[in-house]
């Protein structure tokens, strides 16, 4: 029996240092077929609990647009190029997406 329903598409979010290239992060994503994009927002001030003290830092939002079939990938890959010991890897699932934009994420990724 053949599938007939859409991919479904999911957008991923993860933060790297200010300092860090994000472009460079970016690009591999894409270059590897695992996100069809990824937008690297500007600079912000992030402020958080880790290890019993409160931080901040300078952090860059990135907003990885992808398929669901390509997250356990995604995963194992921040595992080796992602430099936070624990990085953000929060996957947001929308309610609608346009067929078209939704067949070049697809076509992007496969």
């Amino acid at each position: 029996m053949t599938s007939t329903a859409p991919a479904p598409l999911v957008f991923l979010l993860t933060t790297l240092g200010a300092d860090t290239d994000a472009t460079s992060f970016a690009r591999t994503l894409v270059e590897e077929k695992l996100a069809a994009c990824v937008s690297v927002l500007p600079p912000m001030i992030s402020v958080y609990r880790w290890k019993g003290a409160i931080e901040d830092a300078r952090e860059q939002q990135l907003l990885i647009k992808t398929t669901a079939a390509h997250i356990p990938a995604l995963e194992d890959r921040f595992r080796t190029i992602h430099p936070y010991e624990l990085p953000e890897f929060v996957v947001m699932r929308p309610a609608e997406v346009s067929r078209m934009y939704r067949e070049w994420v697809v076509e992007s990724t496969t």
